[in-house]
């Protein structure tokens, strides 16, 4: 049977209800009950009557922790008298189930599927499947289930076609049904109006959204397919994007609400340009945006990326200052405060103790390092040398990028500063690792050794943590040796008043491969016939003996500059 006990999906559950707090409060609670669920959000909307929630987990625990909340949800909400902006038939409304690490889309399906039927069984709500788990091409799109809403549902449901997946043919007059599925990450975005007219709010939804807008003849009537008698479409400007034109009664404006349903083919910046391009050519403007429930990191950075490229300004800045751009760029604080470690999903699951020392400050660090534990020692310190080498490089690419005269020039620079930005990104993570890989022998050697079967099973466990051990500070050396060519490049070709900072950037490289090599050749001590030991000591041979002569080759650029 295949272990999920490592796998991660994500639950994002819509639910009929968004002003009163203390029925969301007891549904979240559910949630919250289930060890080894996560609860990241709860995104409540007073004028949609509706709520967003986002909880991650190991897939078994997620299923449970999605079928208490549904049970409590269908318990607490009562369809019949619900009233919202936005479309809905349940009171779950949605459930969909999302792979983030160590599971497939297909293995995601089957939970989708587990959870579709108790809810079906156990709940008496009727379910049917969408996305990926959908039993049918025409089940597969979430607003075909769901037309005509709650009030179609009674005469829907018991039509052969549109029979549940799970539960019986057979309205529930409370809870309504539920849609549950698995599905790509999806990005719930508004772009906001300076304009109060849904129906020109439509109208900018209408032109970006992929599946476009009705074909209308002159005289503003539906024009149908004469081999179907099905309407025509005229196909929108994006794929993969659903939308709507509303008025938020809150916020005292109309927004477009948007569905991204997959960023890699239409990234979240293109969506808030392209509806402020067509918003202007209707005589509106796009003021702002907000995103409703969280988003993957990779999606700011890409936008920041791209509004500082249009200012032709270098991308080699580091994340938090991407982000900023970001939100700044798409009005993402418009309506509310953008709190980066809350709406952005890696940083929800980012585990502040697995980088305890990048974290610090200078001081605490060099303090921790002067202790009486071993670790940090010599390693981290090595791996911090090449992150201030990286990081000086990095700084005379940008300032090479803004200097005056040098305009031309600076998507050249630009390229070098996110190569340094890189090269910093994974020295820093492994200033922490190199600690990390110490622990891991200590604890290898901890294990009891009273058997010989224990002593087989100690010994292996030592070297595998020993053969980790050699292999991080190896993985210093080869990125720090790599950030030779970034100082050389910035030494020679960068802004002359910099030409000291990247002789000193070399510096800090030879340091951190120099010392690097120390703990390359001291872990490798027992285990000298290895072979993948042998090949990483014989690179880290060349590279040691070569860094001397890089080093040296930047110094002299740098002092030739100076003189």
């Amino acid at each position: 049977m295949r272990d999920f006990s490592k796998a991660v999906i994500e639950c994002v559950p819509n639910f009929s209800e968004g002003r009163n707090m203390e029925i969301i409060k007891h549904i979240t609670n559910e949630i919250e009950k289930v060890e080894g669920v996560r609860l990241l959000d709860v995104d409540p909307g007073k004028a949609t009557n509706r709520t967003v929630v986002t909880f991650v987990g190991d897939p078994y625990d997620v299923i449970e922790a999605a079928f208490q909340a549904i049970k409590m949800a269908g318990h607490l909400i009562d369809m019949r008298n619900h009233t919202g902006e936005h479309p809905r038939m349940g009171a779950t409304d949605v459930c969909p189930l999302i792979p983030i690490s160590g599971i497939t889309m297909e293995e995601t399906v089957e939970f989708a599927k587990k959870l579709g039927k108790r809810v079906g069984e156990e709940l008496g709500i009727p379910v049917y499947l969408y996305e990926y788990a959908a039993t049918e091409a025409y089940r597969r799109n979430l607003a075909d289930i769901r037309s005509g809403e709650y009030e179609a549902l009674g005469n829907r449901i018991v039509k052969p076609e549109w029979k549940p997946d799970y539960g019986m043919a057979k309205m529930n007059e409370q809870s309504g049904a539920t849609v549950i599925g698995a599905r790509d990450f999806l990005i719930a975005y508004n772009v906001n109006l300076n304009t109060t007219s849904t129906r020109r709010a439509n109208a900018v939804a209408f032109d970006i959204r992929e599946k476009g807008r009705q074909v209308k003849d002159e005289k503003g009537k539906v024009v149908k397919d004469p081999k179907n008698g099905e309407p025509m479409w005229a196909p929108g400007l994006l794929k993969n994007v659903k939308a709507i034109g509303w008025y938020i009664e809150e916020y005292g404006v109309a927004q477009i609400s948007i569905n991204l349903t997959n960023m890699n083919v239409t990234p979240l910046h293109v969506v808030f340009d392209t509806a402020a391009e067509r918003a202007a050519a209707r005589g509106m403007r796009a003021t702002g945006s907000e995103l409703v429930g969280l988003v993957p990191l990779q999606a700011m950075l890409e936008a920041g990326r791209y509004f500082l490229q249009k200012q032709q300004r270098s991308v080699g800045v580091g994340d938090a200052e991407l982000i900023r751009i970001a939100v700044k760029s798409m009005g993402l604080d418009e309506l509310g405060p953008f709190d980066p470690k809350k709406k952005i999903i890696e940083y929800q699951l980012h585990d502040d103790s697995a980088r305890k020392l990048v974290d610090m400050s200078l001081t605490k660090f060099a303090l921790e390092t002067s202790g009486e534990s071993p670790a940090p020692g010599g390693g981290s310190i090595a791996a911090y040398c090449g992150v201030l080498g990286a990081a000086l490089g990095t700084m005379v690419a940008n300032l090479s990028a803004h200097k005056k005269g040098w305009d031309s020039r600076w998507e050249e620079f630009s390229r070098h500063a996110d190569k340094g930005q890189t090269l910093m990104k994974e020295l820093l993570h492994l200033v922490d690792e190199d600690t990390n890989a110490y622990n891991h022998i200590m604890a290898a050697f901890g294990l009891p050794k009273s058997t010989e079967e224990e002593k087989v099973v100690r010994k292996a466990a030592i070297d595998a943590a020993t053969v980790y051990a050699i292999k991080i500070p190896f993985r210093t050396m080869e990125l720090a040796f790599e950030s030779f060519s970034l100082a050389k490049d910035m030494a020679e070709h960068g802004n002359p008043n910099c030409a000291s900072d990247a002789g000193v950037g070399a510096l800090c490289a030879r340091a951190a491969v120099k010392g690097t090599y120390l703990n390359v050749i001291t872990n490798a001590k027992s285990l000298q016939d290895n072979e993948e030991v042998k090949a990483i000591l014989e690179r880290s041979e060349k590279m040691n003996a070569a860094c001397d002569l890089l080093e040296k080759e930047v110094w002299d650029i740098a002092l030739s500059k100076m003189k």
